[in-house]
């Protein structure tokens, strides 16, 4: 290579290469952490901050600047933070690689290009909403209908990529990745298509597919209201395991599925009135916990066990028709679910019946509830728009253990690794320690 060309290529890149960098600790493999329900392992709890403050430094180990949106929340291997980004016009799609110790930025690249994205039409969402999922060997990466991809997470590389599993999002996608074994796992809630799909994770090939089978009730001269807008959904699955086998619970618009993860095969389904539905299923033994939907979403409980097939939907336990979480995740600790309206109310519902414990106004600013909790065994952490972070106690009585604030507000929902809070604002990413 003449010295020319080198000198152009060190020119042209804007980070350093991701190298000898330790990758293999899986802290926040998952957009909801190592346990899949936005718990941090008890081993860490002690060290988890609980107060910090931007204009004196108090607890920010370091600050990075972020170029582009996105909601999609870190995830954390080793000493590398991943999270996708994507420009406002949604023609370019990234991805980010941080060094978690000192922030700095090892990849900004470029992943996909797209000539012509469907507008979003809404002030909510933007082309980089679903989380990264990690293992030791791979970082999955997807942005719905415009691209996913397998990268080398020693070196950024695409291993494999697809391109052609397609619908119409209408808003924006939302979905993030499950690994299941040896598949990944995408669910696709479009207007035009709905069905989940499971990938080699190896080679990306088709391993099944499976669509809604629905009935949505909104055919108007032989075509769905609103050009489909009521059969959209941003959902992520979760599983359980029932007996020897494990099933995938997903929640559509109307209808919420246990599928078999080998198959793809429809076990059983719960009608519900809701859509758009994109808070996360919370999974405790034997039974599961669904967040239909917004506006106005169910927060179900079902049983779920062998006998567990077909319609079920009056074997439903309990069914808590109101002031639910809409977009946030809830958390789930000594039995109780916290969850947060959008509009920023705390509720504590007791598991066992879904009854209300304390209904409470967490946020004594403006902004809307879009990131998920965060919690220990004794504490839950919950974000606004405005970038105020509330930290309640995990009990039965409503205590604010701190109120924090950030320079701008968070769409993305928190990270937690080796004791470490790392939150994504609008602008930033910040490390937090106690």
């Amino acid at each position: 290579m003449n010295i020319i060309r080198l000198l152009a290529l060190l020119i042209l890149s804007p980070v350093v290469a991701v190298g000898e960098i330790a990758t293999t600790t899986l802290f926040w493999p998952d957009k909801q952490g190592p346990n899949f329900s936005g718990v941090v392992p008890d081993s860490v709890a002690e060290m988890m901050p609980l107060e910090w403050d931007e204009n004196s430094n108090q607890g920010i180990a370091w600050k990075t600047p972020l170029e582009d949106e996105g909601h999609s929340t870190p995830v954390i291997g080793g000493d590398l933070v991943w999270f996708t980004a994507a420009t406002k016009d949604g023609k370019k799609n990234f991805v980010y690689c941080v060094n978690r110790n000192d922030g700095k930025i090892l990849q900004h690249k470029l992943l996909f290009v797209n000539e012509a994205p469907e507008e979003l039409g809404n002030p909510i969402n933007n082309y980089a909403a679903p989380s990264c999922v990690l293992e030791e060997d791979a970082v999955y990466v997807t942005f719905g209908t415009y691209g996913t991809a397998r990268l080398n997470p020693k070196t950024t590389e695409i291993v494999w990529q697809r391109r052609d599993i397609n619908v119409r999002h209408y808003h924006g996608p939302g979905s993030s990745p499950v690994i299941v074994d040896e598949l990944l796992i995408l669910t696709f809630d479009g207007i035009n298509e709905q069905f989940t799909i499971a990938l080699d994770k190896k080679t990306g090939k088709d391993v099944w597919k499976t669509p809604r089978s629905t009935d949505y009730h909104d055919l108007v001269d032989g075509k769905p209201k609103l050009d489909g807008d009521m059969r959209k959904a941003y959902g992520t699955p979760a599983f359980i395991k029932v007996g020897n086998d494990t099933q995938l619970i997903s929640i559509g618009s109307q209808a919420a599925y246990g599928y078999d993860v080998r198959t793809g095969k429809e076990i059983w389904f719960v009608t519900h009135g809701g859509f758009n539905a994109a808070v996360r299923p919370l999974v405790n033994m034997d039974t599961v916990f669904m967040n239909t939907g917004y506006p106005g979403g169910q927060l179900m409980a079902l049983k779920i066990d062998g006998a567990t097939k077909g319609d079920v939907t009056m074997k439903v336990l309990w069914d808590r028709p109101r002031y639910n979480a809409d977009l946030a995740s809830a958390v789930l600790v000594k039995n109780h679910i916290f969850q947060v309206t959008g509009s920023g109310t705390g509720v504590c519902v007791k598991i066992s019946d879904g009854t209300d414990v304390w209904s409470e106004r967490l946020f004594t600013g403006a902004g809307k509830v879009i990131a998920s909790a965060i919690a220990t065994k004794d504490r839950v952490y919950f974000f606004n728009q405005g970038g105020d972070a509330t930290v309640i106690a995990a009990a039965p009585e409503f205590k604010v253990l701190a109120r924090n604030k950030l320079g701008s507000g968070m769409t993305s929902s928190p990270a937690a690794a080796d004791g470490a809070l790392f939150l994504r604002t609008k602008t930033h990413l910040y490390k937090i320690v106690k």
